[in-house]
């Protein structure tokens, strides 16, 4: 008989004014196998607390401080995980602790600001033997894994070129003013990439996803388009792969009138694919 204990899940962030963490919450119930059970929402313990209060979790559960919580739940044995949903600059150390602690950790991209961080965060996956999960979220469209598998079964033969895009528009103009644009623009918040950073990430994974290759050398192209800016809102990049094919990738936020439409396409000496997310059911397949 198949279990019927869910995996009890903390957060961190994910509050007032946030984005993520309100899809974190909404995926964890799609299948009805995870439930958030205690979390701190916030810097800020009153906002943390509200949160709580509104997301129907026990008092006792709502913390002021992510070191609070790891260490509490990690006493208890109250909770299996912990997703983290915060802006860029709180990602490792409360990833660090969690592990540490022996919980495993969902956390958004990007892992953190270094590849510094990114080493020391691998070495203590492999010390812990805890699991790491960083949320390139678009390979888990059905779609995208067909591509995958199709390439992987050679149906398209030797791969060639890969064009990769990935335009927003939101931060077009300089009048942008939300909770989001004011970390994402700060360098100290999101760390040394803009849009790239952010968006570009995507785009990188999935290319390297779906063929199953690894990008060896870029060259790019980075720029401030807004006046004032001091990270890049939109990039250029010349990719090879490791089996000699080459690619490019278009990352920008100021593509007005542009939400979310992630697109690839992928030729080989058989045949092509082309996916985007704006139609995400639908895989166009083209033969030689």
């Amino acid at each position: 008989m198949a279990s019927t204990k869910k995996l009890r899940m903390g957060m961190i962030g994910g509050g007032p004014g946030a984005f993520i963490g309100a899809v974190h919450r909404t995926a964890a119930c799609l299948d009805e196998e995870i439930e958030l059970v205690c979390g701190v929402f916030s810097s800020d313990p009153e906002k943390s607390y509200e949160m709580g209060k509104q997301l129907g979790l026990a008092a006792d559960r709502v913390y002021g401080t992510y070191k609070e919580m790891i260490e509490h739940e990690q006493k208890t044995k109250g909770m299996d995980f912990v997703a983290i949903v915060t802006p860029n600059h709180v990602h490792y150390e409360p990833a660090v602790l969690a592990l540490r602690a022996g919980f495993d950790v969902v956390l958004d991209k990007p892992m953190c600001l270094s590849l510094q961080e990114a080493h020391e965060l691998s070495q203590l996956v492999h010390d812990t033997g805890r699991t790491l999960c960083l949320t390139h979220t678009y390979t888990g469209y059905p779609m995208v894994k067909q591509a995958r598998q199709m390439i992987a079964r050679n149906d398209l033969g030797s791969i060639r070129k890969v064009y990769v895009e990935y335009p927003q528009g939101w931060l077009s103009h300089a009048e942008v003013n939300s909770k989001q644009a004011q970390w994402r623009l700060d360098p100290k918040r999101s760390g040394p990439a803009g849009c790239l950073g952010d968006i570009g990430v995507h785009a990188f994974n999935l290319a390297e996803y779906i063929t199953g290759l690894q990008v060896t050398h870029v060259c790019a192209d980075l720029q401030t388009v807004i006046a004032g800016r001091q990270l890049d809102d939109d990039a250029s990049v010349l990719l090879r792969f490791n089996n000699g094919a080459t690619g490019v990738l278009m990352a920008s936020q100021i593509c007005t009138g542009e939400e979310n439409n992630l697109k690839i396409r992928v030729y080989g000496d058989k045949g092509s694919i082309e996916w985007q997310h704006a139609d995400c059911n639908t895989l166009a397949v083209r033969w030689f």
